[in-house]
């Protein structure tokens, strides 16, 4: 027994140290993105965003949006309120000299892709060609957009995922969520650098308006609240796999705020998990599925090592083993982000990360959640 399941424990790691390994390969045949067209720009954007109750943060995102270097004609800014009942589409509304455009959403019915439903509908009234999404809690630098439009115009691409990250923690907690969203954002990039594009955020997510309309927009994976962003990339990466790029330049971040508290934590990660099910490669379920065993098999090592010290042993390898080639993958990646210092973190992460993500993988897919004052699945 002892034996067998010894066997089965380094089987998984070394699975799973293969799959590290597939990562920093990833990350690093990435580009980083210097090269400009000289200012010359001839793409007509249009920006989205679905908004419910942001009326905290949203006049910050739409004053970043108003600050971009890139041609003012070339661009429109569409806001879809999805049905907010505090003051999010009276701030909206005040910019309308400027230019930024509200779609109020009024819809009789329950439905269950609130979200998706707001992008399309922008979708239908938006006049450019590339459409650029984020969120109504991002910020962002002043060569953002023109960052992502000079990527799009210089490598022929169809669709553009871009970094994300979180800023101003004010908590251990929040520290520990941003190091742990890195790890995240860094599987997205290393998977299109493999030519393999799987996952990215919709935070920061961008693609041609004739592209979305070829792959029937959401049709499909309209029954999910999430997955606006994952589930259309792996519809668009069906058709034009090698057309689909990471921008990895540090003037494309956009940056949001982590979770303040442990169950906003843990309601939003059930969301992603239940994206999940709806994955059509099955490459990428496979994955995941791997990073789950292996997680599992910590745990079952740390439990059973009150049972036989041997297990105490092999989990102090596995946990050895998962450090240092995490650090390898993360340490370019905090780099990037210029946030080096949280590597230091991983340490107190990794025990804590192994709980969280064996649970999130069982319930993220057999529960309903609470998204933006509303139960869904």
């Amino acid at each position: 027994m002892i034996v067998t399941l010894s066997i089965i424990s380094l089987f998984c790691t070394a699975v799973y140290l293969l799959l590290l390994c597939y990562l920093i390969r990833g990350w690093a045949r990435l580009k980083t993105s210097v090269g400009r067209n000289n200012g010359t720009f001839t793409t007509k954007v249009t920006i989205l965003i679905a908004a419910r109750n942001e009326e905290k943060k949203i006049a910050l995102t739409i004053g970043d949006i108003l600050a971009q270097d890139y041609p003012k004609e070339l661009f429109e800014v569409i806001i879809a309120d999805d049905h907010s009942t505090d003051r999010t589409a009276e701030i909206i509304s005040s910019y309308a000299d400027k230019k930024v455009r509200l779609l109020q959403l009024r819809d009789d019915k329950a439905l269950n892709s609130y979200k998706k439903r707001a992008i399309a509908e922008a979708i239908k009234l938006s006049t450019g060609d590339f459409l650029v999404a984020t969120d109504a809690d991002c910020r962002m630098g002043p060569q953002w957009l023109s960052s992502i439009v000079n990527h799009y115009e210089t490598e022929n691409l169809v669709m553009i995922s871009s970094p994300v990250t979180y800023f101003e923690e004010r908590s251990l907690f929040e520290y520990m969520q941003t190091l742990e969203f890195m790890y995240l954002i860094g599987i997205g990039a290393a998977f299109i650098g493999n030519g393999k594009a799987s996952t990215c955020n919709g935070a920061n997510f961008a693609y041609r308006k004739d592209v979305f309309n070829e792959v029937g927009g959401f049709q499909g994976i309209d029954d999910l609240a999430s997955g606006d962003d994952e589930l259309l990339l792996q519809k668009v990466a069906a058709i034009y796999p090698d057309r689909i790029g990471f921008l990895k330049s540090t003037e494309a971040i956009v940056y949001t705020d982590a979770k303040p508290n442990l169950k906003e934590f843990m309601q939003q990660r059930r969301r992603w998990a239940s994206k999940s099910t709806k994955y059509k490669d099955k490459k990428v379920v496979a994955f995941v599925v791997c990073i789950w065993l292996f997680n599992v098999s910590l745990l079952l090592n740390a439990l059973l090592g009150f049972y036989n010290t041997a297990f105490f042993k092999l989990l102090l390898v596995q946990v050895a083993l998962k450090y240092a080639f995490e650090f390898i993958y993360l340490y370019p990646i905090t780099a990037f982000f210029k946030r080096i210092r949280l590597i230091s973190l991983l340490i107190i992460i990794i025990p804590v990360h192994a709980i969280y993500f064996v649970y999130v993988g069982i319930m993220g897919n057999s529960r309903r959640y609470n998204w933006k004052g509303r139960n869904v699945r």
